[in-house]
């Protein structure tokens, strides 16, 4: 059996690829032994990935990342024909009719001038597609439970503002903030049972990330960013110890503040 010849067009070249690792007889064990359950995680990393190219700024790796992805689709496709349910020409097919369809004042007649005007009439548009596919048409529903916590929450806030359940600017979400700690204060002094402090830690998250979103901010966002002053903070106080021969586990918690601040201080 025959490789993919190079000369090919890329994308019938991958296709060609992907079906010679699924061959009963000549393909891939592991490839083959693959389903939709188990490439879902790897799709979900391969997205993170392509995420973090875009955050570093490294074309080089975004290219790569973006060909992981590819393969991804690719692989789900391939899986889908072989149970005869669709194949990459129905996802390329679908995706264009959609796009096609969110964007009238594109592809068709009708205008929209500013972004805030595009979103609405987007998210009008997927509640459209939702009743005529037969899907649940509940304010909450088609938000993906698969998405990050942050990300989530911001969709689920945003859907229950369409319908007027929401804070008019942020103040209200700024208070609810207290009002969530002070909670978490009190099941944490009376040394309530675990559930019940998650339980509270949970609606300050949720808190944080609403008054996030009146700020017109991405908490998930913002997060990242925490999470990279984090490391870079604390590599500089890991490589001033370095210097004087010791490691972080033998300096006292006073020096390792004081290195923070220094390392807060060059930010």
């Amino acid at each position: 059996m025959n490789s993919a010849p190079d000369d090919a067009d890329p994308m019938a070249r991958l296709l060609a690829i992907m079906e010679r690792l699924r061959h009963p007889e000549h393909g891939c064990p592991w490839d083959r032994e693959q389903d939709f359950a188990s490439i879902a995680p790897y799709t979900i990393e391969e997205a993170y990935e392509v995420a973090d190219a875009i955050e570093r700024r490294d074309m080089k790796a975004l290219c790569e990342e973006l060909g992981d992805l590819l393969f991804q689709v690719v692989f789900h496709a391939r899986m889908a024909k072989e149970a005869g349910a669709f194949g990459i020409e129905d996802v390329i097919n679908a995706i264009s009719n959609k796009m096609i369809a969110r964007h009238p004042h594109v592809f068709s007649s009708e205008r929209i001038r500013t972004t805030e005007m595009q979103t609405i009439a987007w998210e009008e548009q997927k509640a459209i597609e939702r009743r005529e596919s037969g899907t649940k048409t509940g304010t909450l529903d088609g938000v993906a439970i698969g998405l990050p916590a942050l990300t989530r929450a911001v969709k689920l806030q945003q859907r229950a503002a369409r319908v007027g359940f929401d804070w008019p600017d942020s103040a209200g979400p700024r208070v609810k903030i207290d009002e969530e700690l002070a909670e978490l204060d009190r099941e944490v002094a009376d040394k309530a049972a675990p559930g019940r402090v998650e339980h509270e830690v949970g609606d300050l998250l949720f808190a944080c990330v609403n008054f996030s979103r009146h700020l017109k901010l991405d908490p998930e966002l913002a997060l990242r960013t925490a999470n990279t002053r984090f490391e870079r903070r604390f590599r500089h106080i890991e490589e001033r110890l370095t210097a004087e021969g010791r490691e972080p586990s033998e300096a006292s918690l006073g020096e390792l503040e004081a290195l923070w601040q220094d390392a807060k201080s060059g930010d």
